[in-house]
Order: structure tokens, then C-alpha cells, then sequence
């Protein structure tokens, strides 16, 4: 399908949505929720990507501008807002874009944009320090479109500005999709784009999931070419390792907690994602995480690889290709044994409304589940054998299930069991509307 008939499908079927129930839409949580809970479901993100600008230059906030791809109804861009002295949205619904301007009525420096669908045309090159999308390009239908705006936002970004964006990782997905199932993008493809358009690489975050976070910065074109001339010294000092989700000098050889954070000293500046190379026992780490320096220290998060032993384990860096701090250290425990869970039952269309079921479909979120295709499903004591079943987390793992009711399942409370083999998890009550 040629490139002006994917944005108008888009702009389509958004348009759609928007009338239908704008909110449940953007955000995914209930439907008909009011505007209090929906902005608030926001906040927590917004915070996060608010976080990112400590990567920026210190100055005043008011002389930074922003700008947001796939702003919706301004969900992130009424709490964002503060940060900056001028934030944009764009998106490729009128209707999204109308109801948005109602929103952010009474923010004077926010501004909100109907855009074609594939560019950030009504803006200057290097115009903006922060750039983020998120919710949105898991929807776009053409991968060529998804890099199209990943090109755009280097164009629109002032050099050192930021880009923070989410994508959909998840392997085995079609190359073209719907406006909203959309396509994936492999973290290889992301790390290929960032050299192949000179940003440096700081954050590859929860890769092989539908949420994959990326964070880049812009360079001056030819940047990532003249790093082969970079003479490398080995100054670099880790001064200490610990657990990526705690405190403690110690990780485990595999599963949730197999992650360590490197704490260096005098990194130097071109340092990225692309370029840094851990190995732990003599096997690669994939580098998830580059943070800014604070107090003289610049934090590395590594995923531990597969098949290391317990016990003392070297851990050595490199820079392009060259040594870059004395060996060190990291304590490798073996893994706890797994906890099968069941974390999560809710409605599969309004995930808020937890085992409350309107749609007549459910959604399961199971915890270290290693083969969830063996699982028995029964409602009502009967088994539920078409379901669909996607890991979400492949690391802990994570996996969702989610099935349709059969129609002998009427209204009223119904007991949901979910078997293991010999386990069995706790029954969870459904009430199933009329």
C-alpha cells in the first residue's frame, strides 16, 4: 500500500476510535473513564520520561522546547508541560487533535498539531531539545513509516537533544500490520539506525517485549565514523557492582535478577550501547542501560548471558575493541527456584476492571510459568482449549494468556482454576455480565 494510503487508513480508523471512546483507546485501561482518571493514569510516565532530562545541558527549563509523536488527547503533555517553556504534540487524527485542544486549554505553551501521519514536515530542523513517543509506533502498520519518523525526529532535534521512545520488540510478528497491531522493530534494527544516523545509543530497554524502550542522542553527522579514529585509554575505573535492582555486590546466573549495574568513573563522553562491549566470564553482556553522570559516576546496566556459572566471575570492558578498565569482579549466585504464579485476571478489553468480565474475554498474566502451553484452563468446570498466548517478559518470564468464553458460560460467578501439571493455583472467582 503506497505511503498516502497508509495515513489515511490511519487517520481513518483513529478518527474512529476517538469518537468511539478517546480515552480507553489512548491509554488502554477502561472504558468510559473520566478525564481525572485518565490523566492520572499518566503521571507515572510522564515522570519517567521526565527523568531523561538529566541528560540535557543544564540551564532553564523555559528555554526548552518539546515535542510528543502520537499525542492523543495530551495524557503525558498536561503533566510534561512544566518542564518546558514550549511543548508540541502531533497526531494523525483531527478528532484526537480537537479533543486535545479542549484539554490543554489551559496550558498557554502547550500546542497540538494534526500532522500527515509519516513526518514532522511543520517543523524546523534542530528546533527541539526533547523528543518522545510512547503508545505509538507499536500502532503504525509500515516499518518504512516507523523509521521515517525516527529519521524525522533526528532532523527536528537540536544536536545533544533527546530522543525517548517506545516500540514493539516482540519477535515473530508480521513485516506489515494493522493501525493496531502494527509491527514490531528488533532491538538489532534499533541499534543498526542509531549508528547507520549517528545518535549515540544510551538505553535498549526490555528488548523482546511489546514495550521496548530506546533513548538516543543526537551527534553531528559523521560522529559514530570518527569514533575508529578515537585513541582509547584505559582510565576507566569501576568502582563498584551491584545488583540492577538493588543494592547488594551480587546476581544471579539467570532469570529476574540476572542484571548488574556497573558504577564507572571517568567514562569517557562518546560512550554508547553500539560501542561498549561487558564480558562476564568470557561471555557477552547485552548493555541495556548508559545513564548521565552523577557525582563523577556514570551507571552501566548489563543482562547477565546465559550459561555462566556461580561463584566469582570476571567481568571486563571494552571500547571499540580496545580494553577500556582493569578486570573486575561480580559475585554469580545460582537462580532461586521459580514461583508459578497467576499475577493478573481481568476483562481482555477493560484491563481495570479485573476478574469483572463485560467483554466475554479474560486475560490472564502468569509469572515464571516456563510452558504455559501445558497449562489447563477451566471455567465453570469446563476446559477453555483455544487460547492465545503471548510472552511478554521473556527474561522472569512473563506470559499472558487470553480466550473467549464459550457460550455455555452465561451470566453470574464462575470459577476460573488454572493447572500446572500437579500444581494447581488458586481459584479465582469471574463475574460474568449479562
Amino acid at each position: 500500500m503506497a505511503e498516502r494510503d497508509l495515513c489515511e487508513w490511519m487517520r481513518q480508523d483513529w478518527n474512529r476510535r476517538a469518537r468511539e471512546d478517546a480515552r480507553y483507546y489512548v491509554a488502554f485501561g477502561r472504558r468510559g473513564q473520566d478525564d481525572d482518571e485518565f490523566f492520572a493514569s499518566g503521571l507515572e510516565l510522564a515522570q519517567a520520561l521526565a527523568r531523561e532530562l538529566k541528560r540535557l545541558p543544564a540551564g532553564n527549563p523555559r528555554a526548552r522546547r518539546a515535542l510528543e509523536i502520537g499525542c492523543g488527547l495530551g495524557r503525558l503533555m498536561r503533566h510534561l508541560a512544566c518542564w518546558f517553556g514550549e511543548i508540541h504534540g502531533v497526531d494523525v487524527s483531527d478528532e484526537m487533535v480537537r479533543l486535545a485542544r479542549e484539554k490543554l486549554a489551559a496550558i498557554p505553551h502547550a500546542h497540538v498539531h494534526v500532522n500527515r501521519g509519516a513526518d514532522l514536515a511543520a517543523f524546523a530542523d534542530d528546533s527541539f531539545d526533547f523528543v518522545y513517543s510512547y503508545a505509538v509506533f507499536q500502532h503504525i502498520p509500515s516499518r518504512q513509516i516507523v523509521f521515517a519518523y525516527l529519521k524525522e525526529a533526528r532532523r527536528v532535534l537540536k544536536p545533544g537533544g533527546i530522543f525517548r521512545f517506545q516500540v514493539n520488540g516482540l519477535p515473530g510478528m508480521p513485516e506489515s500490520g494493522d493501525t493496531w497491531c502494527g509491527v514490531s522493530i528488533p532491538a538489532e534494527e534499533i541499534a543498526w539506525f542509531a549508528r547507520e544516523n549517528d545518535f549515540q545509543l544510551l538505553a535498549l530497554e526490555g528488548v523482546g517485549t511489546q514495550y521496548q524502550w530506546v533513548t538516543l542522542r543526537k551527534r553531528p553527522a559523521g560522529w559514530y565514523a570518527s569514533l575508529a579514529r578515537v585513541q582509547t585509554q584505559g582510565s576507566v575505573h569501576v568502582r563498584r557492582i551491584t545488583n540492577a535492582y538493588a543494592s547488594e555486590p551480587v546476581a544471579a546466573s539467570r532469570g529476574r535478577f540476572a542484571a548488574v549495574s556497573l558504577w564507572l568513573e571517568e567514562l569517557p563522553e562518546d560512550c554508547d550501547l553500539n560501542t561498549l562491549l561487558a564480558l562476564v566470564a568470557g561471555k557477552e553482556a547485552r548493555g541495556a542501560y548508559l545513564g548521565p553522570p552523577q557525582y563523577g559516576l556514570v551507571q552501566f546496566n548489563i543482562e547477565l548471558p546465559r550459561g555462566i556459572s556461580s561463584g566469582l566471575q570476571p567481568v571486563e570492558l571494552f571500547w571499540l575493541g580496545r580494553s577500556l578498565a582493569p578486570r573486575v569482579f561480580l559475585r554469580v549466585i545460582p537462580p532461586p527456584p521459580p514461583v508459578p504464579r497467576v499475577t493478573e485476571v481481568s476483562d481482555g478489553i477493560d484491563l481495570l476492571a479485573g476478574p469483572h468480565i463485560s467483554s466475554r474475554t479474560v486475560r490472564v498474566v502468569l509469572e515464571e510459568v516456563e510452558h504455559p502451553e501445558r497449562l489447563e484452563v477451566l471455567v465453570g468446570g469446563r476446559a477453555i482449549e483455544a487460547r492465545e498466548i503471548v510472552c511478554v517478559e521473556p527474561r522472569t518470564p512473563i506470559h499472558q494468556v487470553s480466550f473467549v468464553l464459550p457460550a455455555a458460560v452465561g451470566p453470574g460467578e464462575h470459577p476460573l482454576e488454572i493447572r500446572l501439571g500437579g500444581r494447581r493455583f488458586p481459584p479465582i472467582t469471574l463475574e460474568v455480565a449479562a
